[in-house]
């Protein structure tokens, strides 16, 4: 009964930001701050699922101006749960499959983010390019999952190069974001589902990496997010 119950909440709080973001993209479509403003609705469904999430690290990127932040992704939950630390002037870059999702592609394409066709790598560098090209003249963010897909209770999984490619093109530095374990954690049949924990780390410079040294670059992150997760895993309250 809890569980349709919630459903259900979670359905219709779904087609009010949807309705929401629709209305504000269409004023002001693919403008840089829509990310932003819709990961704070989408963040706000948490406690219809009986899940509680703390950010921490807002501090250390207030007066950062463009970035490109890298969060490792571990389920389908993640839509609601991570775009509390979506910074304004940042939009996310997803694979362009995403766009035929009924209603959430749709939104996620108007409200400014990017597509990417991850198959065809010509297109795909293309895009890269243009990515860098809008961070330089807009002072825009990115954020970008370089696990690529969900790790689905695996651990972090071995990061993809495409992030680095752009952090070193755009010369804007590398926000890594750790968020504690929670696969299989939510289960709606249950009001408490315990808590998770998303930290906005400091941001690590890009001066010193030369374009042959991305693998350096990409083996540093991915161990400060790694270690971090293994910290805030041992301090979040599971249910």
């Amino acid at each position: 009964m809890l569980k349709l119950l919630r459903l259900f909440l979670l359905a219709l709080a779904m087609v009010m930001v949807f309705v929401l973001g629709t209305l504000m993209c269409l004023l002001r479509p693919r403008h840089p701050n829509n990310v932003h403003l819709l990961g704070r609705l989408f963040n706000k469904a948490c406690p219809l699922v009986g899940l509680k999430v703390t950010f921490r690290g807002y501090e250390h990127v207030k007066d950062l101006h463009s970035a490109v932040y890298i969060a490792n992704h571990q389920s389908n939950w993640d839509i609601i749960a991570l775009p509390g630390a979506v910074m304004p002037r940042t939009v996310a870059i997803g694979k362009n499959s995403l766009f035929w999702i009924p209603l959430f592609g749709q939104l996620f394409w108007l409200s400014g983010n990017l597509l990417i066709n991850r198959e065809n790598k010509a297109k795909a560098a293309s895009t890269i390019g243009k990515v860098v090209d809008k961070i330089r003249q807009r002072n825009m963010s990115i954020w970008m999952f370089p696990e690529g897909t969900r790790s689905k209770g695996k651990g972090l999984l071995p990061f993809k190069t495409g992030a680095f490619h752009i952090a070193l093109q755009a010369g804007v530095p590398i926000v890594p974001i750790a968020c504690s374990s929670y696969f299989g954690q939510v289960d709606l049949n249950r009001w408490d589902n315990g808590e998770l924990i998303v930290e906005i780390m400091p941001p690590i410079s890009i001066e010193g990496y030369a374009p042959n040294q991305i693998r350096d670059l990409l083996k540093h992150s991915r161990q400060l997010i790694a270690e971090r997760i293994a910290e805030l895993d041992s301090e979040a309250r599971r249910p």
